[in-house]
């Protein structure tokens, strides 16, 4: 890796622990990030050191892309406003799309529900209870057809937030698109498919790393061939962070994910400068203004430096890291729910001032339930204020030159590395996930995160201050358990309808397949096309790769 300058405060300026008066009658006496970097009274030039303006920061547009990666902004495209969207049934999901649709949103995102994303059809045992609790449903081509009826996917981009099936599922999708016509180098989108997050934070993974990250690869192969608008990964910060991760930590995990894809993609044989730019990335963005600005701004600089200096990359796209952002779940409180559409608002900004190609916002009910379709359009309404009432879309990196966050951002950076070094050390990615270094640092954090809430240090209103008796009023989504009978009937009707001669073919093919070498994803989309089930699937994995079962404790 290349090294960060680590800059040296070099002002004099009055010390951060200067109380200040809060409204409990106590004071505040310490000033610092939630990632524990000490802020100053004031900034001056003197913080930024001997900073080189045309080498470390630049222009937007040019590398090193600290202050984004198109040279106009959003002065010429606003981001893509693509709110996530999934619960019960695919029919009721498809009817929120369309509802968002209408209402202006710009790109889909689908939500699975908890046994889609463990690799488990509606029926089996293992899912009872689960059915469309937190995302749609979706066990078989005939539910992806059903969830995309009606909106042609040549004309529209979708997101699909699945990791451990993902393959499974992106070969549902691209079956449903050549049904209706569509050529496969017109389809545009991203799947999430970042496995080493799983082993990290969210805990959705089946296969052990090995065959995991062969059916990544197997992805980002297949989509550099086939597939030129589709982004095969999202690399993924936003459950690090979720899990009670700094952002500091969100940032250095994330893209040092980010790196071992590149690796194992190198490995496989891959050009980098044809599957780097089809790379993309998905942060947090919490409540700390302005550390959330300097983490993309800081991950855009990084990333740029690695895959220049480190990886040798030559096509300029290679070097431009493009993100997603959502706004915190974790953030949102069940009381007083009203304050968390300010919250979101807030982050939202943050994201887009810090350079964000895409966005979700939350809704205000998300700390109660899946968000109501009121909730979702106040959250959607929330970015289209942004974008077009007040004024920050009219110049690109409107903070860019801020001594306080050109400093920030340099701290973030520096503290970067210093974990790249720490992972390096303990011998990469999956050593140290397997040892659970990741999972402590996290559980570590979050556990200081919540002491200085116990003592007052961080306010959250409405939590630890600021209370409020008022009862709760606010229309909340109810899933269907009606539903849950309904597409058991139809995953049935598809296992009596399709030719069950020919899905036990094509499921013997994908398992030969598995115990080889060979890409997956030709013997998926077979076994799509004749209807075999996910869990038909995934059950052949599971009986050639195994299950995995951490062995690191704390």
């Amino acid at each position: 890796m290349t090294s960060a300058k680590n800059p040296q405060n070099q002002s004099q300026a009055q010390s951060s622990q200067e109380s200040a008066p809060i409204a409990n009658g106590g004071s505040k006496t310490v000033f610092k990030t939630p990632s524990q970097i000490e802020v100053e009274q004031t900034y001056t030039p003197d913080n930024l050191g001997d900073a080189n303006y045309s080498k470390d920061v630049g222009l937007p547009g040019e590398f090193p892309y600290l202050r984004g990666i198109h040279s106009s902004g959003y002065r010429s495209r606003l981001w893509t406003m693509r709110m996530f969207a999934g619960f019960g049934r695919p029919e009721e999901t498809n009817e929120r799309f369309k509802f968002l649709l209408g209402n202006g949103q710009t790109g889909l995102s689908v939500a699975f529900d908890m046994p889609s994303l463990y690799g488990y059809d509606t029926d089996d045992p293992r899912a009872a209870g689960e059915f469309g609790k937190c995302g749609v449903a979706v066990s078989s081509l005939a539910d992806m057809e059903a969830l995309f009826d009606s909106i042609p996917l040549d004309q529209i981009t979708t997101s699909m937030t699945i990791n451990a099936p993902a393959a499974i599922h992106w070969a549902m999708y691209i079956a449903v698109a050549q049904k209706q016509g569509a050529s496969l180098d017109s389809l545009g989108g991203t799947l999430q498919n970042d496995i080493l997050k799983e082993y990290i934070a969210q805990n959705e993974y089946i296969f052990p790393p090995a065959p995991s990250m062969r059916l990544v690869v197997d992805t980002v192969e297949f989509a550099t061939k086939h597939l030129p608008k589709w982004n095969p990964i999202s690399i993924s910060g936003y459950h690090i962070r979720e899990a009670g991760s700094t952002a500091i930590q969100e940032l250095a995990f994330t893209l040092s994910d980010g790196f071992e894809y590149v690796r194992h993609a190198l490995e496989r044989g891959l050009d980098i400068d044809q599957f780097a730019p089809k790379l993309s990335f998905f942060f947090n963005v919490h409540n700390n203004f302005f550390e959330e600005i300097a983490k993309f701004r800081a991950a855009r600089r990084i990333w740029a430096k690695e895959m220049q200096d480190t990886f040798h990359a030559q096509n300029p796209r290679s070097h431009t890291l493009r993100f997603h952002a959502q706004t915190s779940g974790a953030s949102l409180t069940a009381q007083q729910p009203d304050n968390n559409v300010v919250r979101v608002s807030l982050q939202a900004l943050a994201a887009v001032l810090g350079g964000c190609q895409s966005l979700h916002t939350n809704g205000k009910d998300e700390a109660w339930a899946l968000p109501s379709a009121e909730a979702a359009l106040q959250a959607l309404r929330t970015q289209q204020i942004i974008a077009h009432e007040t004024g920050v879309t009219d110049t690109v990196d409107p903070m860019g030159g801020s001594y306080f966050l050109e400093t920030l951002t340099n701290q973030v950076e520096a503290s970067g590395y210093d974990y790249f070094r720490r992972i390096e050390d303990l011998g990469g990615v999956i050593p140290s996930l397997e040892s659970g270094f990741f999972q402590r640092e996290i559980a570590d954090a979050a556990y200081v995160y919540q002491q200085e809430e116990d003592r007052k240090e961080r306010i959250t209103v409405g939590v630890n201050e600021y209370f409020s008796d008022d009862a709760l009023d606010i229309p909340l989504l109810r899933v269907d358990r009606a539903g849950e009978q309904i597409q058991i009937e139809r995953l049935n009707q598809v296992r009596r309808q399709r030719d069950n001669r020919d899905v036990a073919e094509k499921l013997r093919a994908l398992e030969q397949a598995a115990k080889g070498s060979d890409n997956l994803m030709q013997p998926l989309l077979d076994a799509v096309n004749s209807y075999a089930t996910l869990s038909e699937m995934m059950d052949v994995f599971r009986s050639v790769f195994g299950e995995y079962n951490p062995s690191w404790g704390y």
